[in-house]
This record gives structure tokens, C-alpha cells and sequence, in this order.
């Protein structure tokens, strides 16, 4: 144990350290955070149209009228549709504000070099055609979304860095001293504005002689479709799994580090099961980020929810009973950090071993029910990540009770992976209690005799 503690602290937590302070990183996963809530409040209203009670829809037609699951959808568009427009102006403000220049303009340029590059042609199919035509002279909503988020990620750093270099380099416009902050913030960010506007327009001019036609093909083609299938498979999403648990080992927040890489491809797959749900056609993709939210990580990375309730009612020593009681409430609602580092589970080879097989075994099994149909896939619903499992797992896939028979399930898997190496601990700390009784009772003894 001593050896591979020493192997993780000196040569395992040096580079994972680096990859969790790369500021890039940060501001993907922090950038499109700002996205969630939106999100969330338009899954509500998905939830609302799409609620499987008997008798439902004819209560909400004679409110709304017939078009009442069109007007209940309102809400949903807006806050999806835009993800990746927010998340472009979130990731260039987070960047910036790691780089101490000014984030709003940052943010508002990035923004507008995201539209620059985006074709305004939406898909049109005129009445009696039977093939789709492009109509320039709007945004084309699709792209704003899920979609667009790899074009938005990528346009939100390289914007950032061009301002951030031209403001270092001193090109910029200086107004007197008198001049109030914003006004004087707002000449400054001309130049390096100039300079990130300018490269975009020529790179969408370049890119409009190709046969590629725009950015967002470029991106989409290059980048997005192979980083797609490597997130949309078993495979890949397992490999992300280890990852994320060996850097959970480590004392580093691994659902962060590995999110702000994964989070715009599960995030694109958790917006087309979305458009899908809504539309009443088969939900395309198993692996979103409420498939590892909810299925995978039931109370928390590494799937502790089940190790939680073991202690707090099989423990014997008194250091697990207690820290059973005390972990129980956060665990429900899946948030694990007094476990993973009261218990604790970082740098603990006896509890390390569980902490990562269980999430790749839950991970396995749920894939294997979602591809066979037993099980339904979720349904683009972004339920909120601190629900407890049974209600989640049910609102996830739309009303579907499979969704939480599956939580019950992987709950049972982790708790046959976690209870022997769980009674080893306790028995260890049983033993290590005992010790420590005897020998204050032997030194109690001695000074009583003197």
C-alpha cells in the first residue's frame, strides 16, 4: 500500500494536478455550465408536455387548446436552442477572467465571431416540394444549439487568445485618464475585436471556396463526428470512466477535468434524443450526460450511494457508524465528498478497487439493457443531478418506470462490488478501535497502581 501510494503522489498526482489547473479546460467545463440552467428549466417543461398520465392531455387541451403540447414546447426551443451561443460567450468570459483581461468584451466578441461564421440559411421545403432548399437571410436556429457547440468552443478560445495577446502586446487604444472604465474598456477591446472579427471573416471566405461550405462543416467533419463516435461507444465512454475515477483517486475532481472534453459531445447526444422525444421517433443515442449522471454515478463519482447505506447499517466500528450517519443525507442526493475523503477513498488502495470497477460495472450493464430495449433510453431530459435515483431515473426517460428499475439494479451491483472490500475496511478499523481501547485501558491501570 505504502508503494502505490508513493507511485500516485509522485508520479501519478503531478500530471494530473497540470491537467486539472490547464485554464482551457476550466473554462470548457466552466463555460458551459452556464448553459445548465436554461437547460434545466426548459426539461421542465418538456417533463409538463410529455407527462404519461391518463386523462392529461384532454386537462391541458381545454386550457391551452389543441396546440397545447406546440406551446408548452415554447419554453423548451428557446433554452435548448441557444445552447451553444451561451456556452461560446461563457467559455471566451471564463478564458478571459483566467487570463485577468476584460471577460465581458471578451465574451461579446467571441459571440459575435461565432455568428460570422455561421451560414444565415435555414432549411426550407416549400409546399408540394419534396426536397429541402436553402433560404439565406436567417440564423439558422439548428446551429445555435447542440450542433454548433464544437464551432462555439472552439471560435470562444481562439477569440479569447487573440484578444489576450494583443492587449498584452499594448495594441490597443488608450483613451485619457478621465474617461469612465466602460467607455475606456470598450476602446480597448476595438483592436484585438478588429483582429479576431477580421481572422474569421477570412477564414469563412476561404472556407466558402471549398468544398466544405462553411466552419461548421469543417468542425463537424474533422472533429465532431470522430470525437462522436469515440464518446457515442462503450469503448470510449469506459475510457472516460477510468479516467475520471483514477483522477478521483488522486483527490482531483474528475467529473470536472474529463466533463470539460466529453461535456460538448454528451451534450450534443443528449439534445438529439430531445428533438427525437419530441417528435415521437426513436431515441438515437444511449450514451448522454444523464446516462453517467444517472445511471452511473448513484450517489456520486464512483457510484458510493450503495457503500453509504452499507456502512450506515452494517458497520461495526465506531468511525464507520458514525461516518454513515453523517454521509447518509448528501449521499441520496448524490454528492459523495464526505465518503471520498472522510472515509476516505482517495489514495486508499482497499477502496480504490470498487470505486472504480463499480461505476464500469453499472456503466456495462445499463448500456447492455438501453441497447436491448429492455431498458428505455434517456430522453434529452436534463433532470437535475442532485434528484434522488428512482425519481430521476423516471423523469430521465421521459416517464418510463424502466429508467428506475435500472437504478435499482446498478445499486445492486454496487453493492456486491463494495461489501467485502467494505467489511475489510470496518473490520480493520474494528481491530484498530479495540487496540486503542486496550491500551488506554493498560495506561489507565498503570497510573492507578502508582
Amino acid at each position: 500500500m505504502n508503494k502505490f501510494n508513493a507511485f500516485l503522489e509522485e508520479k501519478v498526482m503531478p500530471v494530473a494536478g497540470r491537467i486539472a489547473a490547464q485554464r482551457h479546460l476550466q473554462a470548457l467545463r466552466d463555460g458551459i455550465i452556464l448553459t445548465m440552467p436554461l437547460i434545466i428549466i426548459g426539461s421542465l417543461f418538456l417533463i409538463l408536455a410529455n407527462l404519461p398520465i391518463p386523462g392529461y392531455p384532454e386537462f391541458m387541451a381545454g386550457i391551452f387548446g389543441e396546440q397545447w403540447a406546440d406551446k408548452l414546447s415554447y419554453p423548451v426551443n428557446v433554452s435548448f436552442d441557444i445552447m451553444a451561443l451561451i456556452a461560446t460567450f461563457g467559455i471566451a468570459y471564463r478564458l478571459a477572467e483566467k487570463y485577468d483581461i476584460d471577460a465581458l468584451s471578451s465574451g461579446a466578441i467571441a459571440v459575435a465571431a461565432f455568428l460570422l461564421a455561421t451560414p444565415y440559411q435555414i432549411p426550407f421545403t416549400p409546399e408540394g416540394a419534396t426536397e429541402e432548399i436553402l433560404v439565406s437571410g436567417g440564423i439558422p436556429i439548428s446551429l445555435m444549439g447542440s450542433k454548433g457547440l464544437f464551432v462555439g468552443m472552439l471560435i470562444a478560445m481562439f477569440s479569447t487568445e487573440v484578444y489576450r495577446w494583443v492587449v498584452q502586446k499594448d495594441i490597443v487604444v488608450k483613451m485619457p485618464d478621465g474617461v469612465p472604465p466602460a467607455v475606456s474598456k470598450s476602446f480597448i477591446a476595438l483592436i484585438p475585436g478588429f483582429a479576431v472579427i477580421g481572422s474569421i471573416w477570412g477564414a469563412r471566405l476561404l472556407i466558402e471556396m471549398t468544398p466544405f461550405g462553411s466552419l461548421h462543416n469543417v468542425v463537424n467533419v474533422l472533429l465532431g463526428t470522430p470525437l462522436s463516435i469515440l464518446g457515442g461507444s462503450l469503448g470510449g465512454s469506459l475510457i472516460a470512466e477510468t479516467v475520471k475515477m483514477l483522477l478521483w483517486s488522486c483527490g482531483l475532481h474528475g467529473a470536472n477535468i474529463v466533463g470539460g472534453v466529453m461535456s460538448p459531445i454528451w451534450y450534443g447526444a443528449m439534445d438529439e434524443n430531445r428533438l427525437a422525444f419530441q417528435a415521437g421517433e426513436a431515441l438515437p443515442n444511449i450514451f448522454t450526460t444523464q446516462f453517467f449522471e444517472i445511471w452511473v454515478n448513484i450517489g456520486g463519482s464512483g457510484a458510493t450511494l450503495a457503500l453509504v447505506i452499507t456502512m450506515f447499517v452494517r458497520a461495526r466500528s465506531k468511525q464507520m457508524k458514525q461516518l454513515g450517519r453523517l454521509a447518509i443525507g448528501p449521499a441520496i442526493f448524490n454528492i459523495n465528498e464526505p465518503i471520498i475523503f472522510g472515509m476516505p477513498i482517495v489514495m486508499n488502495p482497499m477502496l480504490l478497487i470498487p470505486f472504480i470497477v463499480s461505476p464500469l460495472l453499472m456503466l456495462t450493464a445499463t448500456y447492455i439493457g438501453m441497447s436491448t430495449g429492455l431498458v428505455a433510453k434517456p430522453a434529452g431530459i436534463a433532470v437535475p443531478w442532485t434528484m434522488p435515483p428512482g425519481f430521476s431515473g423516471y423523469l430521465a426517460t421521459g416517464g418510463k418506470i424502466s429508467g428506475a428499475v435500472m437504478q435499482l439494479i446498478n445499486l445492486l451491483i454496487s453493492f456486491v462490488v463494495y461489501y467485502p472490500f467494505f467489511r475489510m475496511w470496518d473490520l480493520q478499523k474494528l481491530r484498530e478501535e479495540s487496540e486503542l481501547e486496550a491500551g488506554t485501558a493498560v495506561s489507565d491501570g498503570q497510573q492507578a497502581s502508582v
